[in-house]
């Protein structure tokens, strides 16, 4: 039994209303193994109906938070049945995150690169330590990042995305915060108490507006602008039928803390 075997690929931890996800292959550099794939697609999936959970953290230990795919895995498995059956589990997995009904926010330590930076850029909020770098380097290795190119030009702008598609090039974190990659780049001595802040925040609100809203917000994005405001009148008529906004609006006016039933 080698070292990682005796470990979890992925770890949990649940407080507050806040669950982390923690990637847990460090001599791996925290890859996307077949089985880190299923594990992380399995916690969502629990997660998705856990009334518990308000918001998750996806984080990462060892010197990496997550050096995209797992190449020796991939070399051991050729063929276009296994490289299809891997790129599908992982656009199911990138999917999944953008569709939780829950907040998700990475908390990028390390270097995330090719599928790891996809991860980030799927995630609904990222904050990074300043020593974090961000790339797609799949075509130094004659292997265009397609699949992570998705989630990518749906967070940064297309010149920013292609030119680090095309280049391969690590950016650092304050570059990914100017790009609109992560929301913010803090001292690592500041991560955890920046990252925990955020959720807390977060899961402070009504579960319902936020399962609502997220729902929303990328639904939208895809519209043309009339549809747009059609479909996001209509969301907000049924937000407002909601007792939870009923009750957001009377603790407003009656300046007290709302109490919420989520529904």
């Amino acid at each position: 039994m080698t070292a990682e075997t005796a470990q979890p690929l992925l770890l949990r931890q649940d407080a507050e209303g806040i669950a982390t996800l923690t990637l847990n292959r460090p001599q791996a550099r925290n890859a996307l193994s077949l089985g880190l794939m299923a594990a992380l697609q399995a916690e969502l999936d629990a997660i998705a109906s856990d009334a518990t959970v308000k918001v998750v953290v996806i984080a990462a230990n060892g010197p990496a938070f997550c050096a995209g795919h797992d190449l020796k895995e991939i070399r051991a498995n050729p063929g276009r049945e296994n490289y299809a059956d891997l790129f599908s589990r992982c656009s199911a997995l990138m999917t999944a995150i953008v569709r939780l009904p829950k907040p998700v926010i990475a908390k990028v330590h390390a270097m995330a690169t090719a599928a790891g930076c996809q991860l980030v850029a799927s995630c609904d909020l990222a904050i990074a330590a300043e020593e974090a770098r961000f790339a797609t380097p799949g075509v130094n290795i004659g292997l265009f990042c397609s699949t992570p190119m998705v989630a990518l030009s749906r967070a940064v702008g297309r010149k920013q995305a292609m030119e680090m598609l095309l280049t391969g090039r690590p950016v650092t974190a304050a570059e990914a915060q100017a790009w609109g990659l992560i929301n913010r780049a803090v001292p690592a001595a500041e991560l955890d108490e920046q990252v925990t802040q955020l959720a807390r925040q977060i899961a402070a609100k009504s579960p319902l507006t936020l399962a609502t809203g997220k729902e929303a917000f990328y639904r939208q994005a895809e519209m043309g602008l009339d549809e747009a405001y059609a479909y996001a009148s209509e969301v907000m008529t049924r937000n407002m039928l909601a007792q939870d906004a009923e009750e957001g609006i009377d603790a407003f006016l009656a300046k007290r803390d709302p109490v919420w039933r989520g529904c």
